[in-house]
Protein backbone atom coordinates (compact mmCIF):
# COMPACT_ATOMS: atom_id res chain seq x y z
CA UNK A 1 0.00 0.00 0.00
CA UNK A 2 1.48 3.30 -1.13
CA UNK A 3 1.73 6.00 1.43
CA UNK A 4 0.92 9.58 0.45
CA UNK A 5 1.63 12.79 2.24
CA UNK A 6 -0.34 15.98 2.03
CA UNK A 7 1.43 19.35 2.45
CA UNK A 8 -0.93 21.41 4.50
CA UNK A 9 1.00 24.69 4.25
CA UNK A 10 3.95 26.16 2.36
CA UNK A 11 6.70 28.09 4.10
CA UNK A 12 6.47 31.84 3.68
CA UNK A 13 9.43 33.16 1.73
CA UNK A 14 11.62 35.50 3.75
CA UNK A 15 11.20 39.16 2.80
CA UNK A 16 14.04 40.52 0.69
CA UNK A 17 16.26 42.95 2.65
CA UNK A 18 15.99 46.59 1.68
CA UNK A 19 19.09 48.36 0.42
CA UNK A 20 20.16 51.97 0.19
CA UNK A 21 17.57 52.56 -2.53
CA UNK A 22 14.96 52.47 0.22
CA UNK A 23 16.71 55.30 2.10
CA UNK A 24 17.04 57.31 -1.13
CA UNK A 25 13.31 56.92 -1.78
CA UNK A 26 12.53 58.09 1.76
CA UNK A 27 14.83 61.08 1.18
CA UNK A 28 12.92 62.05 -1.97
CA UNK A 29 9.65 61.74 -0.07
CA UNK A 30 11.01 63.88 2.79
CA UNK A 31 12.14 66.62 0.38
CA UNK A 32 8.71 66.62 -1.28
CA UNK A 33 6.77 66.71 1.98
CA UNK A 34 8.96 69.43 3.51
CA UNK A 35 8.71 71.58 0.38
CA UNK A 36 4.94 71.18 0.16
CA UNK A 37 4.62 71.97 3.87
CA UNK A 38 6.74 75.08 3.41
CA UNK A 39 4.54 76.22 0.48
CA UNK A 40 1.39 75.80 2.54
CA UNK A 41 2.83 77.83 5.41
CA UNK A 42 4.42 80.48 3.19
CA UNK A 43 1.29 81.31 1.17
CA UNK A 44 -0.12 84.50 2.76
CA UNK A 45 -3.54 84.17 1.08
CA UNK A 46 -5.32 81.61 -1.05
CA UNK A 47 -3.33 78.54 -2.00
CA UNK A 48 -4.67 78.66 -5.57
CA UNK A 49 -5.70 82.28 -6.28
CA UNK A 50 -7.42 83.36 -9.50
CA UNK A 51 -5.43 86.60 -9.81
CA UNK A 52 -2.26 86.76 -11.91
CA UNK A 53 0.94 88.58 -10.98
CA UNK A 54 1.13 92.24 -12.05
CA UNK A 55 4.54 93.60 -13.00
CA UNK A 56 5.85 97.09 -13.73
CA UNK A 57 9.09 97.63 -15.60
CA UNK A 58 11.55 100.45 -14.97
CA UNK A 59 9.93 102.43 -17.79
CA UNK A 60 6.63 102.39 -15.86
CA UNK A 61 8.23 104.05 -12.82
CA UNK A 62 8.48 107.84 -12.41
CA UNK A 63 11.41 109.34 -10.51
CA UNK A 64 10.10 112.34 -8.55
CA UNK A 65 12.90 112.74 -5.96
CA UNK A 66 16.61 112.41 -6.44
CA UNK A 67 18.39 112.14 -9.76
CA UNK A 68 19.04 109.22 -12.06
CA UNK A 69 18.99 107.93 -15.59
CA UNK A 70 16.47 105.58 -17.17
CA UNK A 71 18.25 102.92 -19.19
CA UNK A 72 16.89 100.08 -21.27
CA UNK A 73 15.78 97.92 -18.34
CA UNK A 74 16.55 99.91 -15.18
CA UNK A 75 16.69 103.19 -13.34
CA UNK A 76 20.28 103.98 -12.34
CA UNK A 77 20.26 106.44 -9.46
CA UNK A 78 23.04 109.01 -9.33
CA UNK A 79 22.20 110.99 -6.17
CA UNK A 80 19.43 111.61 -3.64
CA UNK A 81 17.68 114.98 -3.29
CA UNK A 82 18.49 117.64 -0.69
CA UNK A 83 16.72 115.60 2.01
CA UNK A 84 18.80 112.50 1.21
CA UNK A 85 15.94 110.56 -0.41
CA UNK A 86 14.98 109.15 -3.79
CA UNK A 87 11.37 108.35 -4.73
CA UNK A 88 10.02 106.26 -7.59
CA UNK A 89 6.28 105.73 -8.05
CA UNK A 90 3.76 104.10 -10.35
CA UNK A 91 -0.01 104.48 -10.75
CA UNK A 92 -1.88 101.24 -10.09
CA UNK A 93 -5.40 99.85 -9.86
CA UNK A 94 -5.73 96.46 -8.18
CA UNK A 95 -7.65 94.96 -5.30
CA UNK A 96 -5.48 94.84 -2.20
CA UNK A 97 -6.94 91.54 -0.98
CA UNK A 98 -5.94 89.76 -4.22
CA UNK A 99 -2.28 90.82 -4.05
CA UNK A 100 -0.88 90.35 -0.54
CA UNK A 101 2.81 90.62 -1.56
CA UNK A 102 4.72 93.53 -3.13
CA UNK A 103 8.25 92.96 -4.45
CA UNK A 104 10.73 95.59 -5.65
CA UNK A 105 13.54 94.47 -7.94
CA UNK A 106 16.48 96.52 -6.65
CA UNK A 107 20.25 95.90 -6.83
CA UNK A 108 23.29 97.28 -5.01
CA UNK A 109 21.63 99.08 -2.13
CA UNK A 110 24.31 100.28 0.31
CA UNK A 111 24.16 98.91 3.83
CA UNK A 112 23.59 102.40 5.19
CA UNK A 113 20.43 102.91 3.12
CA UNK A 114 16.85 102.35 4.25
CA UNK A 115 13.71 101.87 2.16
CA UNK A 116 9.95 102.11 2.51
CA UNK A 117 6.96 100.96 0.47
CA UNK A 118 4.42 103.78 0.17
CA UNK A 119 0.87 103.42 -1.15
CA UNK A 120 -2.55 105.05 -1.51
CA UNK A 121 -5.97 103.39 -1.73
CA UNK A 122 -9.41 104.49 -2.86
CA UNK A 123 -10.62 103.75 0.66
CA UNK A 124 -8.49 106.58 2.10
CA UNK A 125 -7.31 108.50 -0.99
CA UNK A 126 -5.84 111.42 0.95
CA UNK A 127 -3.75 109.25 3.27
CA UNK A 128 -0.24 108.22 2.25
CA UNK A 129 0.70 105.02 4.05
CA UNK A 130 4.00 103.25 4.34
CA UNK A 131 5.85 100.23 5.67
CA UNK A 132 9.59 99.66 6.18
CA UNK A 133 11.20 97.20 3.78
CA UNK A 134 13.84 94.64 4.76
CA UNK A 135 17.16 94.68 2.94
CA UNK A 136 19.47 91.71 2.41
CA UNK A 137 22.73 91.64 0.45
CA UNK A 138 21.90 94.86 -1.39
CA UNK A 139 18.41 93.70 -2.37
CA UNK A 140 14.93 94.43 -1.01
CA UNK A 141 12.97 91.43 0.23
CA UNK A 142 9.31 91.07 -0.80
CA UNK A 143 6.92 92.45 1.82
CA UNK A 144 3.72 90.65 2.87
CA UNK A 145 0.87 93.14 3.25
CA UNK A 146 -1.91 90.78 4.38
CA UNK A 147 -2.87 91.78 7.89
CA UNK A 148 -1.87 95.42 7.40
CA UNK A 149 -4.88 97.56 8.32
CA UNK A 150 -4.14 100.03 5.52
CA UNK A 151 -4.01 97.40 2.79
CA UNK A 152 -7.72 97.50 1.86
CA UNK A 153 -9.85 98.58 -1.06
CA UNK A 154 -8.17 99.25 -4.38
CA UNK A 155 -4.52 100.33 -4.39
CA UNK A 156 -4.26 103.39 -6.63
CA UNK A 157 -0.51 103.86 -6.46
CA UNK A 158 2.66 102.47 -4.93
CA UNK A 159 6.08 104.05 -4.48
CA UNK A 160 9.57 103.19 -3.32
CA UNK A 161 11.23 105.68 -0.97
CA UNK A 162 14.99 105.18 -0.46
CA UNK A 163 16.99 107.17 2.05
CA UNK A 164 20.77 107.20 2.01
CA UNK A 165 23.81 109.45 1.84
CA UNK A 166 25.13 107.76 -1.30
CA UNK A 167 22.80 106.08 -3.79
CA UNK A 168 24.98 106.32 -6.89
CA UNK A 169 25.23 102.54 -7.29
CA UNK A 170 21.52 101.70 -6.85
CA UNK A 171 19.63 100.13 -9.77
CA UNK A 172 15.83 99.70 -9.83
CA UNK A 173 14.51 97.24 -12.39
CA UNK A 174 10.80 97.35 -11.53
CA UNK A 175 8.14 96.10 -9.13
CA UNK A 176 5.52 93.38 -8.89
CA UNK A 177 2.25 92.74 -7.05
CA UNK A 178 1.97 89.04 -6.30
CA UNK A 179 -1.05 86.90 -5.35
CA UNK A 180 1.53 84.45 -3.94
CA UNK A 181 -0.28 81.15 -4.25
CA UNK A 182 1.68 77.97 -3.63
CA UNK A 183 2.37 77.44 -7.36
CA UNK A 184 3.81 80.94 -7.69
CA UNK A 185 5.88 80.57 -4.51
CA UNK A 186 7.25 77.25 -5.75
CA UNK A 187 8.17 78.87 -9.05
CA UNK A 188 9.93 81.72 -7.21
CA UNK A 189 11.95 79.29 -5.09
CA UNK A 190 12.99 77.25 -8.14
CA UNK A 191 14.00 80.46 -9.90
CA UNK A 192 16.10 81.49 -6.88
CA UNK A 193 17.85 78.11 -6.78
CA UNK A 194 18.70 78.18 -10.50
CA UNK A 195 19.58 81.88 -10.82
CA UNK A 196 22.99 82.37 -12.41
CA UNK A 197 25.58 83.32 -9.78
CA UNK A 198 28.42 85.13 -11.48
CA UNK A 199 31.93 85.11 -10.07
CA UNK A 200 32.76 87.83 -7.57
CA UNK A 201 35.75 88.74 -5.45
CA UNK A 202 34.45 86.34 -2.78
CA UNK A 203 33.68 83.36 -5.02
CA UNK A 204 36.94 81.61 -4.13
CA UNK A 205 35.71 81.35 -0.53
CA UNK A 206 31.91 81.23 -0.70
CA UNK A 207 29.16 80.24 -3.12
CA UNK A 208 25.62 81.36 -2.36
CA UNK A 209 23.95 78.74 -4.52
CA UNK A 210 21.67 80.82 -6.74
CA UNK A 211 20.15 84.23 -6.01
CA UNK A 212 21.80 86.29 -3.28
CA UNK A 213 18.52 86.63 -1.35
CA UNK A 214 16.64 83.34 -0.85
CA UNK A 215 13.58 82.67 1.27
CA UNK A 216 14.34 78.94 1.38
CA UNK A 217 17.96 78.05 0.53
CA UNK A 218 18.26 74.67 -1.18
CA UNK A 219 21.08 73.48 1.17
CA UNK A 220 18.78 74.08 4.16
CA UNK A 221 15.95 72.06 2.59
CA UNK A 222 18.28 69.18 1.73
CA UNK A 223 19.99 69.20 5.14
CA UNK A 224 16.62 69.04 6.94
CA UNK A 225 15.48 66.24 4.64
CA UNK A 226 18.67 64.23 5.27
CA UNK A 227 18.22 64.59 9.04
CA UNK A 228 14.57 63.50 8.95
CA UNK A 229 15.32 60.60 6.62
CA UNK A 230 18.20 59.37 8.79
CA UNK A 231 15.99 59.43 11.90
CA UNK A 232 13.15 57.65 10.10
CA UNK A 233 15.34 54.92 8.66
CA UNK A 234 17.06 54.42 12.01
CA UNK A 235 13.72 53.93 13.79
CA UNK A 236 12.60 51.50 11.08
CA UNK A 237 15.85 49.49 11.28
CA UNK A 238 15.50 49.12 15.04
CA UNK A 239 12.15 47.37 14.60
CA UNK A 240 12.93 45.49 11.39
CA UNK A 241 16.69 45.02 11.36
CA UNK A 242 16.34 41.97 9.10
CA UNK A 243 14.62 44.16 6.49
CA UNK A 244 17.16 47.00 6.60
CA UNK A 245 20.62 45.72 7.56
CA UNK A 246 22.53 48.86 6.47
CA UNK A 247 24.28 50.64 9.34
CA UNK A 248 23.22 54.13 10.39
CA UNK A 249 26.64 55.56 9.58
CA UNK A 250 26.56 54.15 6.05
CA UNK A 251 23.02 55.44 5.58
CA UNK A 252 23.90 58.97 6.66
CA UNK A 253 27.00 58.96 4.48
CA UNK A 254 24.98 57.84 1.47
CA UNK A 255 22.25 60.44 2.05
CA UNK A 256 24.83 63.21 2.37
CA UNK A 257 26.45 62.10 -0.91
CA UNK A 258 23.07 62.22 -2.69
CA UNK A 259 22.28 65.69 -1.32
CA UNK A 260 25.79 66.87 -2.16
CA UNK A 261 25.40 65.55 -5.72
CA UNK A 262 22.23 67.63 -6.16
CA UNK A 263 24.01 70.77 -5.00
CA UNK A 264 27.05 69.92 -7.09
CA UNK A 265 24.89 69.50 -10.19
CA UNK A 266 23.58 73.05 -9.66
CA UNK A 267 27.16 74.27 -9.25
CA UNK A 268 28.36 72.51 -12.44
CA UNK A 269 25.45 74.04 -14.39
CA UNK A 270 26.33 77.47 -13.01
CA UNK A 271 29.99 76.92 -13.90
CA UNK A 272 29.07 76.09 -17.50
CA UNK A 273 27.17 79.37 -17.75
CA UNK A 274 30.12 81.22 -16.18
CA UNK A 275 32.45 79.79 -18.83
CA UNK A 276 30.26 81.34 -21.53
CA UNK A 277 30.13 84.69 -19.72
CA UNK A 278 33.92 84.66 -19.30
CA UNK A 279 34.43 83.85 -22.97
CA UNK A 280 32.22 86.75 -24.03
CA UNK A 281 34.02 89.14 -21.68
CA UNK A 282 37.67 88.26 -22.39
CA UNK A 283 37.99 86.29 -25.65
CA UNK A 284 40.06 88.00 -28.33
CA UNK A 285 41.11 90.95 -26.17
CA UNK A 286 44.58 92.24 -25.39
CA UNK A 287 46.15 92.13 -21.91
CA UNK A 288 45.07 95.71 -21.17
CA UNK A 289 41.57 95.23 -22.59
CA UNK A 290 41.09 92.17 -20.39
CA UNK A 291 42.03 94.16 -17.29
CA UNK A 292 39.63 96.95 -18.25
CA UNK A 293 36.84 94.41 -18.79
CA UNK A 294 37.40 92.79 -15.38
CA UNK A 295 35.40 93.52 -12.22
CA UNK A 296 38.05 96.00 -11.09
CA UNK A 297 38.36 97.63 -14.50
CA UNK A 298 37.64 101.15 -13.17
CA UNK A 299 40.31 100.71 -10.47
CA UNK A 300 42.82 99.39 -13.03
CA UNK A 301 42.23 102.45 -15.22
CA UNK A 302 42.83 104.76 -12.25
CA UNK A 303 46.01 102.91 -11.24
CA UNK A 304 47.25 103.19 -14.84
CA UNK A 305 47.00 106.97 -14.54
CA UNK A 306 48.60 106.90 -11.06
CA UNK A 307 51.57 104.84 -12.27
CA UNK A 308 52.22 107.45 -14.96
CA UNK A 309 52.42 110.13 -12.25
CA UNK A 310 54.45 108.18 -9.67
CA UNK A 311 58.28 108.29 -9.85
CA UNK A 312 59.92 105.43 -11.78
CA UNK A 313 62.05 104.63 -8.72
CA UNK A 314 59.90 102.82 -6.12
CA UNK A 315 58.59 105.05 -3.33
CA UNK A 316 56.33 104.46 -0.35
CA UNK A 317 52.69 104.51 -1.47
CA UNK A 318 49.98 104.20 1.17
CA UNK A 319 46.69 102.78 -0.17
CA UNK A 320 43.35 103.78 1.33
CA UNK A 321 39.97 102.26 0.40
CA UNK A 322 36.85 101.32 2.34
CA UNK A 323 36.73 97.84 0.79
CA UNK A 324 39.57 95.39 1.42
CA UNK A 325 39.10 94.09 -2.14
CA UNK A 326 40.03 97.49 -3.59
CA UNK A 327 43.02 97.83 -1.24
CA UNK A 328 44.33 94.41 -2.28
CA UNK A 329 43.82 94.98 -6.00
CA UNK A 330 45.24 98.50 -5.92
CA UNK A 331 48.39 97.21 -4.21
CA UNK A 332 48.73 94.44 -6.79
CA UNK A 333 48.43 96.86 -9.71
CA UNK A 334 50.89 99.33 -8.11
CA UNK A 335 53.82 96.93 -7.77
CA UNK A 336 56.85 97.28 -7.93
CA UNK A 337 56.19 100.47 -5.94
CA UNK A 338 56.75 100.09 -2.17
CA UNK A 339 53.05 99.68 -1.37
CA UNK A 340 51.87 99.98 2.22
CA UNK A 341 48.34 98.87 3.14
CA UNK A 342 46.40 96.83 5.69
CA UNK A 343 44.77 93.80 4.02
CA UNK A 344 42.29 93.28 6.87
CA UNK A 345 41.34 96.70 8.29
CA UNK A 346 40.61 100.06 6.70
CA UNK A 347 43.15 102.19 8.50
CA UNK A 348 45.86 104.65 7.55
CA UNK A 349 49.04 105.60 9.41
CA UNK A 350 49.05 108.58 11.73
CA UNK A 351 50.27 111.86 10.17
CA UNK A 352 53.44 111.70 12.28
CA UNK A 353 54.37 108.40 10.61
CA UNK A 354 54.53 109.99 7.15
CA UNK A 355 57.42 112.01 5.79
CA UNK A 356 58.20 114.08 2.75
CA UNK A 357 58.24 112.05 -0.45
CA UNK A 358 55.56 109.55 0.65
CA UNK A 359 52.45 109.15 -1.49
CA UNK A 360 48.83 108.49 -0.55
CA UNK A 361 46.45 106.80 -2.99
CA UNK A 362 42.76 107.05 -2.08
CA UNK A 363 40.06 105.05 -3.87
CA UNK A 364 36.40 105.08 -2.81
CA UNK A 365 37.33 105.97 0.71
CA UNK A 366 35.34 108.13 3.13
CA UNK A 367 36.68 110.50 5.82
CA UNK A 368 39.38 112.02 3.60
CA UNK A 369 39.31 115.81 3.09
CA UNK A 370 41.60 118.03 1.03
CA UNK A 371 41.85 121.83 0.94
CA UNK A 372 43.50 122.73 -2.41
CA UNK A 373 43.93 126.40 -1.50
CA UNK A 374 46.16 125.55 1.47
CA UNK A 375 47.26 122.11 0.23
CA UNK A 376 46.16 120.54 3.50
CA UNK A 377 45.13 116.89 3.63
CA UNK A 378 43.47 115.16 6.57
CA UNK A 379 41.79 111.82 7.24
CA UNK A 380 39.81 110.19 10.03
CA UNK A 381 39.78 113.40 12.07
CA UNK A 382 43.58 113.53 12.48
CA UNK A 383 45.75 116.63 12.22
CA UNK A 384 46.14 117.78 8.60
CA UNK A 385 49.39 117.36 6.67
CA UNK A 386 50.76 119.31 3.74
CA UNK A 387 50.21 117.44 0.49
CA UNK A 388 50.00 118.13 -3.24
CA UNK A 389 47.13 116.72 -5.27
CA UNK A 390 48.77 114.96 -8.22
CA UNK A 391 45.81 113.14 -9.75
CA UNK A 392 42.05 113.01 -9.36
CA UNK A 393 39.64 110.77 -11.22
CA UNK A 394 36.16 109.48 -10.52
CA UNK A 395 36.38 107.67 -7.21
CA UNK A 396 40.13 108.16 -6.70
CA UNK A 397 42.87 110.64 -5.89
CA UNK A 398 46.66 110.58 -5.55
CA UNK A 399 48.59 112.88 -3.16
CA UNK A 400 52.29 113.50 -2.57
CA UNK A 401 53.18 114.28 1.03
CA UNK A 402 55.29 117.45 1.42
Amino acid sequence: MQESTVQLSSPVAAAKPLGFGFAAAVLALAVTLLFVGYLMLAAPGKWFPDAKEITWSAADLALSRGSGKLGKNEWALSAPDATGTALLSVTTNFAARDFPVIAWNVDDLPETASAQLLWRTDYEPEKLQGVVLTMNAGHLLPVTMSGNSGWIGHVTGIALLIHGVSLSSVHIHGAAAKPSGIVEIARDRLREWTTFEGWTGASINTVVGGAESQDLPLPLLLAASVAITACGVWLYSRRRSERYPVTLAATIAGLVIVAWAVLDARWVSNLARQVEVTRERYAGKSWREKHLAAEDGALFKFIESARAVLPPTPVRVFVAADADYFRDRAAYHLYPQNVMYDPYYDRLPLPAQLHRGDWLLVYRRRSVQYDPSQQRLRWDGNEPVTATLKLVQEGGALFEIQ
